[in-house]
């Protein structure tokens, strides 16, 4: 996500059990690092209970982690987690509860939020192409690119907050304990079926939109799991229809692209024309005030999705001009959220 660590805590505030007003503490916020175009194996930021790191917390407290993306299993007994076999970045909900990578682990109320501005998706072409999406939450038309230091509730841009589940590995031989995730699918909502579709491939799991929690309320359900049992967590997991999305260039597909031409929205041909939204306008204002040093990923096969972490790098000026020519239009959108 595109915020700094003290504003994504900020982004983040909660109540608690008790009606408090709160943040959650970064758990090794040190390695947060923030990108446009994140892959597997790569860092991101996630919510889970105290709880888990403190026995005799309050389970309705919050904190934040920094986790590599792909679950690795506590069970797995390679000294090398990235000898795991299976890909464990996405997790089908209609599986998980058989298959013993992840059951384990949701039995025993590991569950946590995945935080991200928004996914790619990408819509096969008749061409043989793949023409990618960038979708993500609503945003209100008052959302400043940043919250204002003493505001009492976040009035920055809104996140999208995935369910997950995530497991701790100790290495047989010793040493550090990896905090690890997975992002449970679900199949498309009608809105983003056309984009992209569940297909079973041969050898392969089922990709799926993320599951997305749409509010305070059912974040809490989720992440509470001393309160929310298993079966009655699981009934959140369900597509959503509030969102919006917009089509980017071919330029994420690389994973070593790290700019804010990562979210830049395109017009897709002559035939279909793009205005600005609220939304999108809010979108304008985080590549125009992030900061340039954009770090560079190493290359990695992309899956068919992948959560897209925004930071403050900020837009080269060709970014910036892409933009501002698309919002100066003032046309029908090419894609918008039907109702």
């Amino acid at each position: 996500c595109s915020l700094a660590a003290d504003n994504l805590r900020r982004a983040c505030a909660y109540r608690d059990r008790r009606g408090r007003h709160r943040q959650p503490e970064w758990g090794r916020g040190e390695r947060y690092q923030p990108s446009y175009n994140k892959g597997p194996q790569s860092f991101g930021p996630v919510l889970l209970s105290r709880r888990h790191l403190q026995q005799d917390a309050d389970s309705s407290e919050r904190v934040l982690m920094d986790m590599r993306w792909g679950l690795v299993p506590s069970w797995f007994r390679n000294d090398d987690p990235s000898k795991l076999q299976f890909n464990t970045s996405n997790c089908r909900s209609d599986t998980m509860l058989k298959k013993s990578s992840y059951k384990g682990a949701l039995l025993k109320g590991k569950r946590c939020v995945v935080l991200a501005d928004g996914f790619y998706e990408w819509q096969q072409q008749q061409s043989g192409g793949k023409q990618p999406y960038f979708i993500y939450f609503p945003q209100p038309k008052d959302a400043r690119d940043e919250g204002m230091e003493g505001d009492e509730e976040w009035k920055g841009r809104r996140l999208l907050t995935m369910a997950g589940i995530f497991d701790c590995w100790e290495p047989p031989a010793g040493g550090e304990t990896l905090y690890t995730y997975t992002i449970i699918t679900v199949d498309a909502s009608k809105d983003v079926s056309f984009i992209h579709h569940r297909q079973v491939r041969a050898g392969k799991g089922a990709a799926g939109m993320p599951a997305i929690l749409d509010g305070d309320e059912a974040i809490r359900k989720w992440l509470d799991f001393a309160e929310v049992p298993t079966q009655e967590a699981i009934k959140l997991i369900q597509p959503t229809e509030n969102i919006v999305f917009h089509p980017v260039s071919t330029f994420v597909n690389n994973i070593r692209n790290n700019t804010p031409e990562c979210v830049a929205p395109i017009e897709l041909g002559a035939k279909k024309e793009i205005k600005a939204t609220p939304s999108n306008k809010v979108m304008l204002g985080w590549l125009k005030n992030s900061q340039e040093g954009s770090p560079q990923k190493k290359e990695n096969d992309l899956p068919k999705w992948t959560s897209q972490f925004i930071h403050s790098p900020s837009p080269k000026k060709t970014s910036a001009d892409i933009l501002q020519q698309w919002l100066g239009q003032q046309r029908e959108p090419a894609a918008k959220k039907r109702k």
